[in-house]
């Protein structure tokens, strides 16, 4: 593996963990459940996401 393939996976994977915390962002405003895969990707267990209590 060259370096830039090594940095096109790195800043893949911050794109995606981005886009994953723009899109549970909306679905939380939107007073929806997020995508498990979406909590996933930010290291949220989905099935304990209901039991989160605001701050």
């Amino acid at each position: 593996m060259t370096t830039t393939q090594s940095r096109r996976g790195y800043l893949g994977n911050i794109i995606d963990i981005v886009g994953a915390a723009i899109s549970a962002s909306a679905a939380v405003d939107g007073r929806r459940t997020p995508k498990a895969t979406d909590l996933r990707k930010l290291g949220i267990d989905p099935a304990a996401f209901p039991n989160v209590s605001r701050v």
